[in-house]
């Protein structure tokens, strides 16, 4: 992997160096000067020692939730070396409705960064942004960085829009909940959280006017147009890459194998908890069963009501560690396998680079043949074998008198003009694929550390949640097993 600093690489076509400029965004006596050229090593092989990095406030870990801190923080339990020394913590709370009443409503959300990165320093407090704003920085990081894993955000099409619903506090949680796992994997990534577009995003209190600034200063190279890039989607729709890369085989089947285990685990917790609902059921029927009994049997009606209340209160914490516990891994490991899917697109994307790059190269292949062909027809000389379509081309034109040493010579003279043309595009095309492959390649390292640290999260979540809901249900029946033991029976 190269670790050819991001901003040398001079391949804009792949990832848009639109990092804010470094002058003037940091102080002379900062603690970042050393390191004020801003994050250029974004790979784990060119991190620094896990001493050399900046030290992170302490504020930074009572700014979010712990879950955050961890991840981004040399406090944490990912080694901080793994993020070069960098750190951001970009909190999405406090969803509020406005202009209620009108047609116009919607819900904006409080966003709030701290970063030790020196272009956000002297950044507001807080600014707010709505569901549409997150949309135009996803689609928008998309188009500027196409060799990048940008993270999925919540579909806007959902039944709630059709019901009405949309504005229902379980709902506005919910979307909360998942803007909020796409801004922590931006501010984990190393080249989007430094882009001017997430900067602008993040700190920008006249949004509109950097939204406008933006459409009308896209990339160089995503004015193509829309049949442009259906042809193309249409030549290699059933091409397969010739020389396929172990390197990337090998990446694609790993997320394969990745997702079919998250979507199974995901189906086996969904089905646990539905039992858990089952029996949280079964615990409420059973409760008012025994109390029906304490009715029945008078010497004992007291222990026998406070074991149905203790079964009462045992299936209400079955219920809450679903919704506290169950739930929350559910959302977060379907947000992982739409994370996965955008990495597996951007996989599918340089397979498309590199299949251009040999597509155009056949192509200069058979138009050198024809070319050298015509030549050796002019010096007299026989030509080498062709196809049936050539031949019967020039079977066509010798019928037609066209088959003249000017009319070869013109044909030629447009040949070699065509072979120029080529050889440029094949020239472009095997940058773009190998720049694009070297991307990725960090964007896979990227895509592994916040995986893995992700997961580590959610599994330390779910599995402190059933602890907790276990502890909590063990204390419970220690407390009325006492009252049962004291109950006498006369045999």
């Amino acid at each position: 992997m190269s670790s050819q600093p991001l901003d040398e690489d001079g391949f804009h076509s792949i990832a848009w160096d639109d990092a804010p400029p470094r002058q003037a965004l940091h102080d002379v006596s900062s603690p970042l000067e050393e390191d004020s050229e801003g994050f250029e090593s974004i790979s784990p092989s060119s991190a620094v020692s896990p001493t050399s990095g900046p030290t992170v406030p302490a504020a930074a870990h009572g700014a979010g939730s712990s879950a955050q801190a961890r991840n981004l923080t040399p406090g944490g339990d990912i080694d901080p070396a793994e993020w070069a020394g960098r750190w951001m913590v970009i909190q999405v709370k406090d969803p509020v409705k406005e202009h209620e009443g009108s047609k116009d409503q919607y819900i904006s959300y409080a966003v709030r960064t701290q970063t030790n990165l020196p272009s956000f320093q002297n950044q507001p407090e807080v600014v707010r942004r709505r569901f549409q704003d997150f949309s135009f920085l996803r689609e928008h990081l998309v188009k500027n960085f196409p060799a990048c894993v940008v993270p999925p955000i919540p579909d806007k099409h959902r039944m709630e829009y059709i019901k009405g619903d949309r504005f229902s506090p379980d709902f506005v949680e919910k979307r909360r909940y998942e803007l909020q796992k796409f801004a922590d994997r931006i501010a984990r990534h190393p080249t989007l959280q430094r882009s001017k577009l997430v900067h602008d995003f993040l700190i920008s209190t006249e949004w509109s006017v950097a939204k406008h600034y933006h459409i009308s200063h896209p990339p160089p190279d995503s004015h193509t147009s829309l049949i442009d890039s259906l042809s193309d989607t249409f030549i290699n729709a059933f091409s397969r890459v010739r020389k396929p890369d172990e390197r990337f085989i090998e990446m694609a089947q790993s997320i394969e194998r990745y997702e079919e285990g998250l979507g199974g685990v995901e189906r086996l917790v969904g089905r646990s908890k539905q039992r858990v609902d089952d029996l949280s059921q079964d615990y409420q029927d059973m409760a008012a069963a025994y109390q029906g009994l304490g009715y029945l049997e008078s010497g004992i009606t007291e222990p026998l009501n406070r074991f149905a209340e203790k079964m009462l209160d045992f299936s209400a914490l079955l219920k809450h560690m679903n919704t506290t516990t169950v739930d929350p891994f559910l959302n977060q490991s379907h947000s992982l396998l739409a994370y996965a899917h955008a990495h597996r697109q951007v996989i599918k994307l340089r397979d498309q680079k590199q299949l251009d790059f040999e597509e155009l190269s056949a192509y200069l292949s058979a138009v050198v043949s024809e070319r050298d062909r015509l030549a050796a027809l002019s010096t007299g000389h026989s030509g080498a074998p062709v196809g049936l379509g050539t031949y019967l081309r020039d079977q066509v034109d010798k019928l037609r008198g066209t088959d003249d040493i000017h009319t070869r010579r013109e044909r030629m003279r447009k040949l070699d003009s065509r072979i120029k043309e080529l050889q440029e595009a094949v020239t472009t095309a095997h940058e773009t694929s190998t720049a694009f492959s070297d991307e990725v390649l960090k964007e896979h390292a990227v895509f592994e550390l916040s995986k893995k640290q992700e997961m580590k999260d959610l599994l330390q979540t779910y599995a402190d949640g059933q602890v907790e809901m276990l502890q909590r249900a063990m204390d419970d029946w220690d407390r009325i097993i006492p009252v049962l033991q004291r109950i006498r029976v006369d045999v």
